[in-house]
């Protein structure tokens, strides 16, 4: 197989950051968002010019092929996250602290978080859950460590939500959205995923916070839009959430190019003359002579 050297991505947009978000929400401007695993694809988010990139607990399914999000490691987020840092320079890189990392206590929380910087290459983190989780992000940010919350459909507590299910659809439950909403950016988190909820209550927890809030599957009243790039691309078959609008499908474009090697190869149309090295007439014949 050939080795090529890889050079790192140089980006010529400023550096997108906290004050990017709270500037673009006083401003009204949408705040974009995907989800990236590997240097290529950070490389091309980067170019795209995306605002943020998340390296989301859900590789676990998308890429390692768990069932959810739950088994996916610290080990294995931060091999991700240094993948996705020497990729993409300008957006600001957050990272998904995975299921157990910040639960147990305060104290794992900032640990965990602070690795996220220290050995991930990110410039912030990710948590899940509302009221129970002020501490903890009162405790990250006082490290000076940046917290996006997330409310809503939480993966994390797909066992405890009984599914992936859509949350907030009634009176009280709305409620509690919104004051959870509301004590997380007290406890100081800079921005908020609402997963999975009705639009107008998203919206109406948009104009009621100062942080900007980010949608997946809550409309278009939030502050910024995010998606899995997976489900973007058309890579993850297992299952389309109705939230995804698929701007490709590259599953499908894997599928037939694969086939077509596969046909290629079996028919001796590959490799052709142009993708083979050949040897002078003069070296060959001198060669036969060594091997006489």
């Amino acid at each position: 197989m050939s080795t090529t050297t890889i050079a790192t991505t140089t980006s010529t947009r400023k550096k997108v950051t906290t004050l990017t978000f709270r500037q673009k929400k006083e401003r009204g401007e949408p705040i974009t968002m995907l989800t990236a695993y590997d240097y290529p694809t950070a490389m091309s988010i980067d170019k795209a010019g995306i605002d943020p990139i998340l390296v989301g607990d859900l590789l676990a399914m998308v890429v390692l092929g768990y069932e959810n999000t739950l088994p996916v490691t610290m080990d294995e987020m931060l091999h991700h996250a240094r993948a996705v840092a020497r990729g993409a320079k300008a957006p600001l890189l957050v990272g998904d602290m995975p299921f157990m990392s910040y639960q147990v206590s305060v104290e794992d929380a900032v640990r965990n978080a602070g690795r996220f910087l220290q050995q991930g290459g990110m410039d912030a983190v990710k948590l899940e859950g509302g009221r129970e989780r002020a501490d903890a992000v009162r405790a990250i940010t006082g490290a000076g460590i940046p917290v996006m919350g997330h409310l809503g459909l939480t993966p994390q507590s797909v066992h405890q939500l009984g599914g992936f299910r859509a949350q907030g659809k009634t009176a009280s439950a709305g409620k509690r959205l919104l004051e959870d909403a509301q004590i997380l950016a007290e406890a100081g988190a800079f921005s908020l995923v609402l997963e999975s909820v009705p639009a107008r209550l998203a919206e109406y927890i948009s104009k009621q916070i100062s942080i900007p809030t980010i949608g997946i599957g809550a409309g278009t009243g939030c502050d910024g839009q995010v998606l899995v790039t997976h489900d973007l691309l058309g890579l993850f078959e297992r299952f389309t959430p109705k939230f995804v609008r698929q701007y490709a499908n590259l599953h499908e474009t894997m599928d037939k190019a694969f086939t077509e090697y596969l046909n290629d190869v079996s028919t001796r149309q590959f490799p052709a003359a142009e993708h083979t090295v050949e040897m002078s007439d003069e070296e060959w014949a001198a060669f036969h002579k060594e091997v006489k």
